[in-house]
């Protein structure tokens, strides 16, 4: 009788355990959906509603500086019309090592000529062929959400070796 009264004492803590861990992991995962910000949509995603005007893209042709070491540059002019199929990529006709010369446009990264393991190659690298899955046209628009983002320089961090 003590072991049969004992293992439903088992068995009922931990069906009261069972139900805690679900209770804590649906109202953590409430909480979390209320946290994150609506960014852009309907409130009503059933109801119609006038589509924004599509922002205008920054085509002053001047670099921006790079927030990271490696970020990939954005595009300081217009793409629009630009082919980028398997057959076609204008970006190469002004960026590839040989062409830079007669556009003044810089040249891709030597990295867009090696393989996965840094062997060279002669021409552009097939998993770098497709230029925007990495570069983006840079748009006047807000952000979506705040940015807080600080420089290492803007925190007050020198570089090694600096006098202070």
């Amino acid at each position: 009788m003590r072991s049969q009264d004992s293992s439903r004492r088992l068995i009922a803590r931990r069906s009261w355990a069972v139900a805690a861990v679900a209770l804590v992991i649906l109202s953590g995962t409430v909480a979390l959906a209320q946290m994150v910000p609506q960014l852009s949509g309907n409130e009503n995603p059933m109801e119609s509603q006038q589509a924004d005007p599509l922002p205008k893209w920054v085509t002053d042709d001047v670099r921006k500086m790079r927030n990271y070491p490696d970020q990939p540059p954005v595009i300081p002019h217009s793409i629009e019309g630009y082919q980028l199929s398997v057959n076609t990529n204008r970006c190469l006709s002004c960026h590839k090592r040989e062409l830079t010369e007669g556009s003044g446009a810089p040249m891709i990264s030597v990295t867009h000529y090696m393989t996965r393991e840094g062997q060279m190659l002669a021409d552009v690298s097939p998993r770098r062929y497709f230029c925007t899955a990495c570069h983006v046209p840079q748009a006047d628009t807000d952000p979506l959400v705040p940015n807080t983002f600080k420089d290492m320089s803007e925190m007050g961090v020198r570089p090694a070796g600096s006098e202070q």
